[in-house]
């Protein structure tokens, strides 16, 4: 009898510890709650939908990055992370790093359009991967930007994470394009040789 190994099965749990962890060292709960929201919607949609469309191992793998990452960036919040001061200019550049991650996750787009068959060319379900993303990223910066003038305080200010740089926002979406740049040549290179069924 072949024993199937539920790989995303493996991920949610250990995803599910470190959330335990992340709320209870949390910096700022207030803070914790608001950045967290985004991870449970993704991990929610990924499960709720995972008998219906079931994505490569390698895109679970690719989501799970982000959704470790910004797990640890609601539990520090992203400014206070634990991080390299990679470029020395003294700022804490873990948000950079997770919106580079998250635009990888233009795979996941590009698998679900091209197995879908919405898009059945290979080059133009990577394109679409990548101007999804820079859509998302741009909508994610107007909300950041919306939440911090309604809250209007600290909890605010840490969700939108500027950091004092009045550039943070396009740096943000550069980063998130870059990403998605690499996960749709991912993509390509993965499914390249792959007839969708």
């Amino acid at each position: 009898m072949k024993k199937y190994f539920n790989f995303p099965l493996v991920l949610l749990c250990i995803w599910s510890i470190e959330v335990l962890w992340s709320y209870f060292y949390a910096y700022d709960v207030n803070v914790w709650y608001v950045e967290i929201s985004s991870v449970v919607f993704a991990v929610l949609l990924l499960s709720l939908t995972y008998k219906k469309f079931r994505f490569s191992d390698l895109a679970y793998f690719i989501v799970f990055l982000w959704i470790f990452l910004h797990t640890i960036g609601a539990c520090y919040t992203f400014e206070k992370v634990p991080f390299i001061d990679i470029l020395g200019d003294g700022r804490n550049h873990f948000d950079r790093v997770a919106h580079f991650i998250i635009g990888i996750s233009s795979f996941l787009v590009c698998e679900f359009v091209y197995r879908k068959k919405l898009i059945t060319s290979l080059k133009f379900a990577a394109f679409f991967g990548i101007i999804f993303i820079m859509a998302l990223a741009n909508f994610w910066e107007l909300i950041e930007w919306i939440y911090a003038v309604i809250d209007g305080g600290d909890v605010g200010l840490a969700f939108l994470g500027s950091q004092g740089d009045i550039w943070d926002a396009q740096k943000d979406m550069l980063m998130d394009t870059l990403g998605a740049i690499i996960g749709s040549i991912i993509f390509y290179f993965k499914f390249r040789k792959t007839k969708v069924k």
